[in-house]
C-alpha cells in the first residue's frame, strides 16, 4: 500500500518524520533510481526506497534506550567532520536506534534514543511541553543568578516560557544549579545563562519527563523499563 515517505522512513525505524523531510530534501532517499521529494508516495512491496544506499527495511521491533552522553559526542547517527557519535555507543544494542531531541557537544547526561518514530515525535514536539532538567555548572555573575533566569521571557527576540531554576550550592564566584525548561529550543539553558552574564562549566541533563538519569554511568546505556516507555507513551 503506498503511502508518504515521511511515513514509511518513521515506521521503519529509520527517523522521525520531521527528520525524514529533511533527509529527503537533502537527497538522502531514492525510490527506484531517482531522487525522492517532499510529499511523494510510495509502496515498499512494489518500491525500491533507499537511504543513504541502504534499502528501507520492515520495520524492526520496537527499542527503547536510555544513554547518559558523555561530552565530545554528536548527538546523530553520522558526522561528515568524522566526530564521534552517540551511535557508537549504542552500536552494541543491535538494532538502529536514533536520538529524540539533542544534547550540544559539550553537554552531557539523559539522552534517549529509539526506533519508534511516533514517540520520538510526540516527545518533542512543542505542543507536549516536555519537562527538562539539567544540573548547571556556572561561573560569573551568581548573585542572585536563579532569580534572573527565572525571570527570562525573551531569548534573543524569541518568546520562552518560565524556567524553574533553584541553586544547588554555591562557591564564591562559582554554582550549581538546577534548571527546568519545557521546551527544546537550540542550545536554550547555555543561551539563557549568557543572557545572565553566566559562564557554563558543565551542563548535565538529569530528567525528562518522567525519566531520570540516575546513576547511569557516563557513555553507558540501558533499556527503558515497561513502565517507563508507557509512561512516555501517554503523553498526548
Amino acid at each position: 500500500m503506498e503511502e508518504r515517505l515521511q511515513k514509511l522512513l518513521s515506521a521503519a525505524g529509520v527517523c522521525s518524520r520531521r527528520a525524514a523531510e529533511r533527509y529527503i530534501a537533502a537527497g538522502r532517499v531514492t525510490v527506484n533510481g531517482l531522487a525522492a521529494s517532499l510529499g511523494q508516495r510510495a509502496d515498499p512491496e512494489r518500491d525500491e526506497i533507499l537511504v543513504d544506499g541502504c534499502r528501507l527495511e520492515a520495520r524492526a521491533e520496537p527499542v527503547y534506550l536510555m544513554l547518559n552522553k558523555p561530552r565530545g559526542y554528536v548527538t546523530t547517527l553520522s558526522d561528515e567532520k568524522g566526530r564521534r557519535t552517540v551511535a557508537d555507543l549504542v552500536r552494541d544494542c543491535g538494532v538502529r536506534v536514533y536520538p529524540v531531541g539533542r544534547l550540544d557537544l559539550n553537554s552531557e547526561g539523559l539522552l534517549v534514543m529509539t526506533n519508534d518514530g511516533a514517540l520520538a515525535q510526540r516527545m518533542t514536539h512543542p505542543s507536549h511541553q516536555v519537562s527538562k532538567t539539567y544540573r548547571v555548572s556556572v561561573s560569573g555573575a551568581v548573585e542572585g543568578a536563579a532569580e534572573r533566569l527565572s525571570a527570562l521571557r525573551d531569548l534573543e527576540g524569541e518568546a520562552i516560557r518560565p524556567a524553574e531554576v533553584s541553586v544547588l550550592k554555591t562557591a564564591g564566584e562559582t554554582a550549581e544549579l538546577s534548571v527546568t525548561i519545557h521546551e527544546g529550543k537550540n542550545r536554550q539553558v547555555r543561551r539563557m545563562c549568557a543572557v545572565c552574564e553566566l559562564t557554563v562549566r558543565r551542563l548535565r541533563r538529569v530528567r525528562e519527563h518522567t525519566l531520570e538519569l540516575g546513576a547511569l554511568p557516563s557513555g553507558a546505556w540501558r533499556y527503558l523499563t515497561e513502565a517507563e516507555i508507557q509512561d512516555l507513551k501517554q503523553l498526548c
